[in-house]
């Protein structure tokens, strides 16, 4: 298993306008159990995603100013942590039992999003662990972990809700699993109020109030994750997937959208590419490579399609 991060200079391909933050191969899992995985960061990506739009949707979306406190000191190392253990970590752990097929055959539609949720829930469980502040990757582990915690059940059950249109399920695997680990470990730890739902000033909020039983509740769903990763239980992941991730509370979506219409920011991201220039000396060798970039988004499109398109 190895790791980096890397910062691109340009994308192209479904890497472009809109790009993932990380790539990690093979994703053949009998490839990964007899030769090894690599994970590759892209850390100005990262950086990107983490500093648009600011603090807004924080400040409206956080249940109580403590929230918010650990979201403004955390949250962007918090990101970039449990990316890494998502990839690293994640992916890269789990096989299959002998004699059981591949995911995409016996978990078939529901093998990408049981994956992205399992890596998911490897990097939660992980992230709150006191190794980390061992390490010194981080100051404070627990404050740390809380902030993680608080933007991934705010996320999973509120604010990417902005993404999809009144109405509509959730059908984008990443956004599912999101849904349904974070819906899960709200419906499971009701009887100990772990994770509260509250209703203040006509506005919704979920708020954690036991980070060491939310902890436990995603090591369990976690340990039922790879279990049916393991054995290729279709009938569990779909139950888990459609009981839990697709559909979206209608009410609550109506008032997010409200909510979110005084920001801005788009709620996805697409990057612009700057233009690579060579310079050459005489000798028709390339000396240096000029940067420039495109005034918009639109010029770069219109560009494209003036430079490649395959249509007249």
């Amino acid at each position: 298993i190895s790791y980096k991060t890397i910062n691109v200079a340009g994308e192209a391909g479904d890497a472009s306008p809109s790009t993932p933050i990380g790539v990690n191969l093979p994703n053949n899992n009998w490839i990964r159990q007899e030769h090894g995985s690599k994970s590759v960061s892209l850390g100005n990506i990262l950086n990107s995603y983490n500093n648009a739009g600011g603090s807004g949707r924080l400040k409206e979306f956080a249940h109580d100013s403590v929230e918010i406190e650990l979201g403004e000191k955390y949250a962007q190392l918090a990101g970039k942590l449990h990316t890494a253990l998502h990839e690293v970590v994640g992916h890269a752990s789990g096989q299959i039992n002998p004699g059981i097929g591949q995911p995409k055959e016996t978990l078939k539609n529901y093998a990408s999003t049981m994956e992205e949720g399992r890596a998911d829930l490897v990097g939660l469980y992980y992230i709150m662990d006191p190794k980390l502040q061992e390490l010194g990757l981080v100051d404070n582990s627990e404050e740390l972990g809380k902030a993680a915690y608080n933007g991934y059940i705010r996320n999973g059950l509120i604010t990417q809700l902005v993404r999809i249109e009144l109405g509509n399920d959730i059908e984008e695997d990443h956004m599912v699993n999101r849904q349904w680990v974070s819906a899960w470990a709200y419906e499971k730890g009701k009887a100990d109020n772990v994770i509260e739902k509250i209703e203040k000033d006509g506005k919704t909020y979920y708020n954690i109030n036991d980070y060491v039983k939310l902890r436990e509740l995603f090591g369990q769903l976690l340990k039922e994750t790879q279990r049916i990763k393991s054995e290729g239980d279709f009938k569990a992941a779909q139950d888990l997937v459609e009981g839990y991730g697709v559909k979206v509370d209608q009410t609550l979506h109506a008032q997010v959208l409200e909510r979110n219409q005084q920001f801005k920011s788009a709620p996805y991201s697409g990057f612009v590419n700057p233009v690579l220039v060579p310079e050459t000396n005489d000798a028709g060798e390339i000396i240096d490579v000029k940067v420039t970039q495109p005034k918009s988004f639109e010029e770069q499109m219109i560009q494209y399609a003036n430079m490649y398109s395959f249509l007249d």
